[in-house]
């Protein structure tokens, strides 16, 4: 046999298989965040879990709405499949072609490696129930795993357990909401009851005190390098405390006894996160908690279409952390309310950068801050999907708005301290 003819055909059998091989042999997956995403907010959950198994991925911010590029293992696939994720198998010279492309000197964008998934802690009562808080809401739908937590937890030295907590709709004043008006209902009488007796197993004679010592302690928390993120009321009643540490604003329809007469003027802005020089309302019967909070005009209630605000553009390669909390697949998000919809700019601290506000209105909706090795991030309102969340309204389905804009920004915050080395405890 001649070995000439032998030769070629084992060079055409190479050539046939190299060119078939990429076929169901691709090296990577593209999971796609702009308009071409099926589900953006269970690729959350499917990049959490795929971090959580120990595989890494990367972040590309500012390409296609800030999408994700990690190996093409099929557990990955599956679970992408299984969650109704878009996605795209590429082969090693794409994906070659797609970091270049984002690394590239002049472009706005950049590679974030995640590494690991961070531990998850929800601050909330028990008595709280998952869609009376929109990044419960959002936990959930996504399928990432946290565990809640409330001040037993905190008191007793559990916060260092985790890398990410949330605050959920708390009043950290000790005012139960400022909810006066519910006073009568089954619900707000038992809230009471419990708090009473939470502050006096813990050696405090007012809720509001057990308050402060928790503030504190999630303050100091966030000082040693955890991660907090916070919405609505949380975020101002957080400060409010804080300033307050040393008077009393607490009416007496809340805890038996006056307002500190020269309460103002004992207020210490030192220890704040995120806002300076506002003013507690220290009228129990109104709803507002400070001057921090500045609703919506009469006119945007009306017409919710009317409320929306914009995501401020930061360099990816210089600002990285701004840049993930504000990836998205549109620039502008639709509004909504809560019991503090938006904060006051000119209350907000010098060192603290604004994330996004609306237009031609001097207001916040979303910011971010350092404090010592840790970082917090507030934004402002209830519900990203009910404009308007009235107490016992049903609650929000997200399967109906899988591409939720206002969700999404809720779920970058969650993937953000995978983006960072664990730093040394103090």
């Amino acid at each position: 046999m001649s070995v000439r003819p032998l030769f070629y055909t084992v060079l055409l059998l190479l050539l046939a298989w190299s060119v078939g091989a990429p076929v169901g042999q691709a090296q990577d997956v593209l999971i796609p965040m702009d308009n071409q995403q099926s589900d953006h907010l269970k690729a959350y959950g499917a990049v959490y879990g795929t971090l959580n198994a120990g595989q890494k991925v990367d972040w590309l911010l500012n390409y296609r709405g800030g999408s994700f590029l990690t190996n093409a293992t099929t557990a990955v696939k599956q679970e992408l499949r299984t969650r109704g994720v878009s996605f795209q198998e590429v082969g090693g010279a794409q994906a070659s072609q797609i970091i270049a492309k984002v690394e590239a000197d002049g472009s706005n964008m950049a590679v974030v490696p995640l590494e690991k998934a961070p531990k998850i802690a929800v601050y909330a009562p028990s008595g709280a129930v998952p869609w009376d808080d929109a990044v419960r809401l959002a936990l959930n739908y996504a399928d990432v795993p946290h565990d809640v937590i409330y001040d037993d937890a905190v008191l007793n030295g559990k916060l260092d357990q985790y890398d990410w907590l949330h605050l959920h709709h708390e009043d950290f004043t000790g005012q139960f909401g400022k909810f006066i008006r519910y006073r009568n209902e089954p619900w707000y009488i038992q809230k009471q009851k419990t708090a009473r007796e939470l502050a006096r197993k813990h050696g405090y004679r007012k809720v509001s005190q057990l308050k402060l010592a928790v503030t504190q302690r999630i303050r100091d928390y966030v000082r040693r390098g955890g991660f907090m993120f916070s919405m609505c009321s949380g975020t101002e009643t957080f400060d409010i405390a804080l300033a307050a540490r040393k008077t009393d604003i607490v009416p007496e329809a809340y805890d038996g006894d006056p307002v500190n007469p020269n309460a103002l003027d004992k207020l210490d802005y030192g220890p704040t996160l995120a806002f300076t020089d506002f003013r507690p309302n220290l009228n129990a019967q109104e709803y507002s908690h400070s001057n921090i909070d500045v609703g919506p005009p009469p006119t945007q209630i009306r017409d919710p279409s009317l409320d929306y605000f914009t995501l401020f553009d930061f360099s990816a390669k210089w600002d990285p952390v701004p840049t993930m909390l504000t990836q998205n697949h549109v620039a502008t998000v639709k509004g909504f309310v809560g019991q503090t919809t938006a904060f006051k700019k000119d209350l907000v601290k010098e060192d603290v950068v604004v994330l996004a506000k609306p237009p031609e209105r001097d207001q916040v909706r979303y910011l971010h801050g350092t404090l010592g090795q840790g970082t917090f991030t507030f934004y402002s309102g209830h519900d990203p999907e009910d404009y308007q969340h009235f107490v016992g309204d049903p609650p929000t389905d997200l399967s109906l708005h899988p591409n939720s804009p206002g969700y999404r920004l809720i779920l970058n915050n969650i993937l953000f301290p995978a983006a960072k080395k664990k730093k040394q405890k103090t």
